[in-house]
């Protein structure tokens, strides 16, 4: 791999300087790719599976799904040698500079280059109700770009300012996986903008240092994004997680839900479109819209490749409301709490630790059952004896994050294993034991499973004991 230089050329008007390099990862790392990365949002199948329920009389029920799914276009088209060179190079399309403005409002105030479209970047990269914190930073998505801005709110003895001065620098890639390491460099310069407005030589100097090169397409014209295929992402997912996940961001998440991660994760597996609420700071929420894209994460070539993939949509507000009715399945945070009513937008709407759905076959799934809490169980053990073998031996080889993306991948590598082996036997009927072998309850997790298997595509047929009694 390339290695290039995380700073900018001749960005002399930093005010802190570089810390000498040190092995290992980063100190301030971001977002990986999880299992969304930025693509087309995919259509609709034509037809999808189509489950019917069988009840015998006192008997078992059995649900049986159709296998009547077509490939998701696009997927699929591009190699690994495209992805790779996307990867490593530099990214950046646009840096800009958001004001709050007394009169005006939110607005742009520069950017290069001069002829890009940031309409609405303005008020992604000041969350509503920032005028409350002193600093934050904000992951979003413009179009088919991801961005980072870092925000930052001074006191001014100014009746013009009204006693505050609030400003943003972002920056614009095809990707996020890599804007991290620019987080330390935008905090300066936000810093700088507010002490002396008007200062953008260190951001002309980034952006000539760091703009992207995008690859032509066949017209000559320039791609403004790529379209990578699901299975290579997940061929090598977990290396480029381990070094740009940020440090405790998954422990965190998991400690903030408790055994409701289980439910989060069951949504996720299915491709729920998932919207958090958080007052700002937004910073952590973003954070937490990645791990919960991490929940689903399945190293298995060719698995979900016929699906929508779980895409991070970060920090949303109204102005993305048109772009969200259009969405199959997503993770996002936002702000605002008028999303709460607008329910054709999401599926499941998470308010703090508080998860919920206003779709009546969704809500089984809220129930954690006895499979959920002895999980939650297992993940917790593991972790106290990470935590023991650290203290202990001076374990430092292994880490909480690992430990946390690894128990979810390989519980739905599991999964995946057994319905695939059984899909392609001579009798593809699942059983209660197939299901405790994948670590599901029998009984509570009929639903889940049965909704797994319509939206996998997975033709094979579930044999329920009958829940009803005379």
């Amino acid at each position: 791999m390339v290695e290039q230089s995380d700073r900018a050329r001749l960005l002399d008007w930093e005010e802190i300087p570089p810390a000498p390099p040190a092995p290992g990862p980063p100190p301030q790392p971001g977002p990986p790719p999880g299992p969304g990365a930025p693509t087309q949002a995919a259509p609709r199948p034509g037809r999808g599976p189509h489950v019917t329920a069988v009840v015998g009389d006192g008997g078992p029920a059995r649900s049986r799904v159709d296998h009547h799914h077509h490939p998701v276009p696009g997927w699929d088209q591009l190699g690994v040698s495209v992805k790779d060179r996307w990867e490593e190079k530099d990214q950046i399309v646009a840096v800009f500079v958001v004001t709050f403005d007394t009169r005006s409002g939110n607005m742009v105030e520069w950017s290069l280059p001069q002829d890009m479209n940031l309409d609405g970047v303005e008020f992604k990269s000041i969350a509503s109700g920032s005028h409350r914190i002193t600093s934050d930073f904000i992951y979003f998505r413009k179009g088919c770009y991801f961005g980072l801005a870092c925000f930052a709110n001074m006191p001014v003895e100014s009746e013009l300012e009204r006693g505050a001065r609030m400003k943003s620098v972002g920056i614009l890639s095809p990707s996020y996986t890599l804007l991290y390491r620019y987080m330390q460099f935008l905090e300066n310069q936000v810093r700088l903008q507010l002490r002396c407005p008007g200062q953008y030589s260190p951001l002309e100097a980034f952006y000539e240092d760091k703009k992207a090169v995008l690859p032509p397409v066949a017209n000559g014209q320039v791609t403004t994004c790529p379209t990578w295929s699901v299975t290579n992402i997940s061929r090598c997912m977990h290396p480029e997680m381990k070094i740009t996940h940020p440090a405790g961001c998954m422990s965190q998440f998991i400690r903030f839900f408790g055994e409701q991660i289980m439910v989060l994760w069951k949504f996720a597996l299915l491709r729920k479109r998932i919207l958090i609420f958080s007052p700002p700071p937004v910073g952590v929420v973003c954070y937490r819209v990645y791990c919960c894209c991490c929940l689903a994460n399945v190293s298995l070539l060719g698995v979900g490749v016929s699906v929508p993939e779980l895409r991070p949509f970060f920090y949303v507000n109204i102005a993305d409301i048109t772009a969200l009715e259009t969405e199959l399945s997503y993770v996002a945070c936002t702000t605002e709490k008028i999303f709460e009513e607008k329910k054709e937008l999401y599926d499941v709407y998470v308010d703090n630790q508080n998860v919920k759905t206003h779709r009546s076959d969704l809500q089984p799934l809220l129930r954690l059952n006895a499979s959920d809490k002895e999980k939650y169980s297992k993940l917790s053990e593991q972790r106290q004896m990470l935590l023991y073998s650290q203290e202990v031996d001076g374990d430092c080889t292994s880490n909480e994050e690992d430990l946390f993306i690894l128990f979810f991948m390989e519980l739905n590598d599991r999964i995946f294993q057994i319905l695939g082996e059984v899909a392609a036997s001579s009798e593809p009927i699942l059983t209660a034991e197939h299901m405790r072998a994948m670590g599901l309850d029998p009984q509570g997790d009929r639903s889940f499973l049965v909704d797994l298997l319509e939206v996998y595509g997975i033709d094979v047929m579930l044999v329920i004991d009958n829940p009803c009694c005379p």
